[in-house]
């Protein structure tokens, strides 16, 4: 089984390298220009979309039972749905919109910061039902941190059990003060059915994973990692045959809330997050180095990505994204709308949500399906203002956006932070 194997921490305070946080509060790592910490909520009336034949409903209200941050959710079946609670460590089920009596799971997690349950997917193998969460594992006390740990759960009676430990992640960077930001966490099931969990650069590290040819070697952390369902490599690895390089799908990633495959020619495309600015939306091709931590958006005229990033003896391969914001707005989930239930104009494009402003928005792709599809003032492919940007807001007033998957029905579904579930139909 591929493990990445790390040293032993001491657990102290945890500062982000933004700004000390409320540890008891879920907050993803962006702030506004005068430093202070954005976070949308969702408007008294209710988020609306623009296009006037679509409607906005609410499959399932938090009346206080769900504990809240929700980090992610995944579909059973229909009107079947799993819904993470972050901080308490539990896996919830919500039939019908009622949520059932008791979790599916709960474990101990460490829940400072971005530490907690963060991701969940799902799938069916001859007979079984198998349930897989990236949550970041605490001792049975809870008063220490074993890792970000990737585990397949098999669903029996109502409960995941036989877990099966696929992948052990650094939880926290002992170079940068003991933080522990960025842990990313997202799961997909790929067109291969092979497993693939997004990680950020996990307190800020700086080694060769980050684009810092001197620095530590690759952890598991800065990348999108791939295995089996069993947990094993897939192949002879696209960037080295060694663990854990031979398990990465791609690198240099800051951080990431959200990856999906493109259901017409399964390429995967993911939103990363920027410091202060430079939020990204990218093609990710296998092997693919997303630059960081030497560069985030669009590269000066000066930098040249042979020389100034780490190739991996030529095997990695930077691109610039292809879409970047300027002014931060915290992209979370991106989700293509494998569907033609809200019209054949959205069918196989891309939705992403966010933290600051509550939008939820809509790109378009060219006809290759290699770059997204944009006119009039972001023919640049950059929104530079709030203004710019209007001919991609799909949806306004959902506050923080955490997840957005495509539900059985066909129908786009929408998870807040507050563990409210949208439908939009």
């Amino acid at each position: 089984m591929p493990k990445v194997v790390y040293s032993t921490f001491i657990l102290v305070s945890i500062v982000l390298s933004l700004g000390v946080l409320n540890i008891n509060i879920f907050n993803y790592p962006f702030q506004s220009a005068s430093g202070a910490y954005v976070k949308a909520r969702p408007i008294s009336g209710g988020p609306s979309v623009i296009d006037p034949n679509l409607k906005v409903e609410v499959v399932f209200k938090n009346t206080g039972k769900l504990d809240s941050p929700a980090t992610s959710m995944a579909f059973l079946g229909p009107d079947d749905i799993l819904v993470l609670e972050k901080n308490q460590g539990r896996v919830q089920r919500i039939i019908n919109g009622q949520l059932q009596s008791k979790p599916l799971l709960e474990v101990p997690v460490g829940n400072e910061v971005e530490w907690g349950m963060l991701g969940v997917a799902t799938t069916k193998n001859s007979g079984h039902t198998f349930v897989f969460l990236y949550y970041t594992e605490a001792t049975p006390d809870g008063k220490g941190v074993l890792g970000n740990r990737l585990y397949r759960y098999e669903l029996v009676n109502d409960k995941l059990i036989n877990p099966l430990l696929l992948l052990d992640i650094p939880a926290f960077s002992p170079q940068k003060g003991q933080e522990n930001n960025h842990d990313g966490g997202k799961i997909l099931i790929g067109p291969d059915r092979n497993v693939y969990v997004v990680i950020g650069d996990v307190g800020s590290r700086t080694g060769q994973a980050q684009n810092n040819a001197g620095g530590d070697p690759v952890d598991g952390t800065s990348g999108i990692l791939r295995v089996t369902e069993e947990g094993q490599p897939v192949g002879e690895g696209i960037l080295g045959n060694t663990i854990p390089l031979r398990l990465y799908y791609a690198y240099g990633i800051r951080n990431s809330f959200g990856f999906d495959f493109d259901p017409v020619t399964g390429n995967l495309w993911d939103s990363e997050n920027g410091a202060n600015d430079k939020d990204e939306i990218n093609l990710v091709k296998p092997g693919f180095n997303s630059g960081w931590s030497q560069v985030m958006g669009f590269p000066p005229k000066r930098f040249n990505p042979e020389n100034d990033l780490v190739n991996f003896d030529g095997k990695g391969h930077y691109n610039d994204p292809q879409f970047v914001w300027r002014q931060t707005i915290g992209p979370t989930a991106l989700q293509f709308l494998n569907s033609a239930k809200l019209g054949k104009q959205y069918e196989n494009t891309i939705f992403v949500g966010d933290v600051n402003t509550g939008n939820l928005y809509n790109f378009k792709l060219n006809t290759d399906r290699t770059a997204l599809l944009l006119e009039g003032p972001l023919a640049d492919h950059m929104s530079d203002t709030p203004e710019e940007e209007q001919s991609i807001i799909f949806g306004e007033g959902f506050g923080v956006i955490t997840d957005i998957k495509v539900g059985p029905d066909g129908y786009l579904y929408v998870l807040g932070f507050d563990g409210t579930i949208y439908r939009i139909s």
